[in-house]
């Protein structure tokens, strides 16, 4: 049962730079379902989003696909390079992954204040 709800208005921050603020708030999600084999990584390296070192850190060790994921998430710190990221995203075939993204995770940015709930 929740037993107090208040608004609380979006930062500037989140309004200044939406697409990272999403990415960061949904990193947990977005890590199960972005590929980041297949071409993305490379995308990303081409657009200079991720240096030779990082690609090579998000493919180093024996990682599952989730754990390539988080740890691109990681790197992804301003927005312009949350902006390549989408365009990587669209060249690799995860258009819904931008969707999800873009609408904040099924939520539409016109909202500009959020209702937060605790128990």
């Amino acid at each position: 049962m929740l037993n107090s709800c208040f608004v609380r208005a979006v930062s500037t921050d989140e309004l200044s730079s939406p697409i990272l603020s999403s990415i960061t708030r949904l990193k947990s999600q977005l890590s199960e379902i972005i590929e980041p084999d297949f071409g993305l990584l490379g995308h990303l390296l081409s657009l200079e989003v991720l240096t030779l070192k990082q690609y090579n850190k998000v493919l180093a060790g024996d990682k599952a696909a989730y754990e390539r994921s988080e740890a691109l998430l990681d790197l992804l710190t301003t927005e312009e390079q949350s902006q390549k990221f989408l365009q990587a995203l669209q060249r690799t075939q995860q258009q819904h992954v931008v969707n999800y993204i873009t609408q904040n995770g099924g939520q539409n940015y016109s909202n500009l204040k959020s209702v937060e709930c605790y128990e």
